[in-house]
């Protein structure tokens, strides 16, 4: 329980702020009204439960101080700006405070970033999203001609045919060799024909991606989105793959399942993904699809910076096709619906929360991260933690995070 006392001691001293979007009228919170209700007021409103950034922080904490995870962030922006900037645990099982500024591995919240790569490179006329990737890389369909027929528009939205290619997914020690990985590339064979279904490119997304601006303008996926995405928009803590210090960067911990409906299919996994990742190689890779070390706070801008078609980063005309439904399937009560770098809510039971409208927006992360834009109601949202839990688990918590922004927000 000592553990617990810590969490509790960290989450009530915790680094961030809410600024505060209700409050009862004509009193401080917790105190009484003294005059009876009129027609027209709720008899069930309470004095003492909190609202507005407030609730949202209390479920925020309620999480650390159930253990759920050791450390995590939570950054919101609502009508363009952030109301919601929180940190609070521990960065890992004997870490310090979490700060706002602490960094996280974001896994698959990457893909997006990745995908806005490609999305600039269709601003300056460099691509565009029909074009065969042959055009611009033309040893890409050495090992496999039919490889010809992929288009950009097929890699950012999963339909491509090479959601797998084992020779380098399988293999940690290449991810840091951009030749190699680009060779490997050209010489994987299709898994099925382009287009003609959408398999999610776990950690090829990356591998297809960088390649293919490499041959387009000769350079790596963390540099341009460097100097096309982060800079101008202020994201200053955030790059894809490690510069800088191995230590700086939080402790995964891969927590045991809790599902008591079902067994993990693989037990062990997520602390054999947690130990791979909090690995230097790994860290100072640049793995477009999972190596994104970052904030919350940055997360959260970039999803409002698409609120605001794009603002200066991108223009109007592309931001609307990264964040509009390009694909859509469902097979045996599944349902996959993409865009070109981002997925959408509406799914019942999904990690976007059951208030998810079908126009939300957004990618999460191997059992830790949540990220989603909702323009019904103008707001943005980042939840970054440490912890690696089970499919079921993860779901259930960013949900019932996500759920409270929208409510208290909308």
């Amino acid at each position: 329980m000592e553990r617990r006392k810590l969490l509790g001691s960290i989450a009530a001293a915790a680094i961030g702020s809410t600024v505060s979007t209700s409050a009862a009228a004509g009193s401080e919170k917790g105190e009484k009204t003294s005059h009876p209700p009129s027609d027209t007021e709720p008899t069930w409103k309470s004095d003492i439960l909190p609202t507005g950034t407030e609730r949202i922080a209390e479920t925020f904490y309620d999480q650390l101080e159930r253990e759920l995870h050791h450390g995590a962030q939570l950054a919101v922006y609502h009508e363009d700006e952030l109301v919601v900037n929180l940190a609070g645990g521990t960065t890992g099982p004997d870490g310090g405070a979490e700060r706002t500024d602490t960094r996280h591995i974001l896994f698959s919240t990457t893909k997006p970033y990745t995908a806005a790569c490609v999305h600039h490179l269709v601003d300056q006329g460099l691509v565009d999203y029909d074009d065969y990737v042959v055009e611009h890389w033309p040893a890409f369909a050495k090992g496999d001609k039919r490889k010809k027929h992929v288009t950009i528009r097929h890699v950012l939205s999963h339909q491509s045919g090479l959601h797998a290619i084992p020779a380098i997914d399988d293999n940690p020690a290449v991810w840091g060799d951009p030749k190699k990985k680009e060779n490997l590339v050209e010489e994987a064979e299709l898994l099925y024909p382009p287009g003609t279904r959408t398999d999610y490119h776990l950690l090829s997304y990356g591998w297809i991606i960088d390649g293919l601006t490499r041959n387009v303008v000769g350079k790596q996926i963390d540099e341009i989105a460097e100097d096309a995405i982060f800079d101008p928009l202020g994201i200053d803590d955030t790059g894809i793959g490690l510069e800088g210090d191995h230590g700086d960067v939080a402790t995964l911990v891969g927590f045991e399942p809790h599902d008591q409906i079902t067994e993990p299919e693989s037990p062990g996994y997520n602390a054999y993904v947690a130990d791979l990742f909090n690995s230097a190689s790994v860290q100072h890779s640049v793995v477009g699809a999972a190596t994104g070390i970052g904030t919350a706070r940055d997360l959260a801008r970039f999803y409002n910076c698409l609120l605001n078609d794009g603002e200066d980063v991108l223009s109007e005309r592309v931001t609307r096709a990264f964040t509009s439904l390009e694909v859509e399937q469902a097979e045996d009560g599944e349902y996959v619906r993409r865009g070109l770098g981002v997925r959408f809510g509406g799914k019942p039971g999904d990690d976007f929360g059951v208030t998810a409208s079908q126009a939300v927006y957004g990618h999460g992360g191997l059992g830790s991260i949540m990220t989603w834009a909702d323009p019904h109601n103008d707001i943005a949202f980042a939840y970054v933690t440490n912890g690696i839990r089970d499919g079921y688990e993860h779901s259930q918590r960013v949900a019932r995070l996500g759920d409270t922004v929208r409510h208290e927000l909308s």
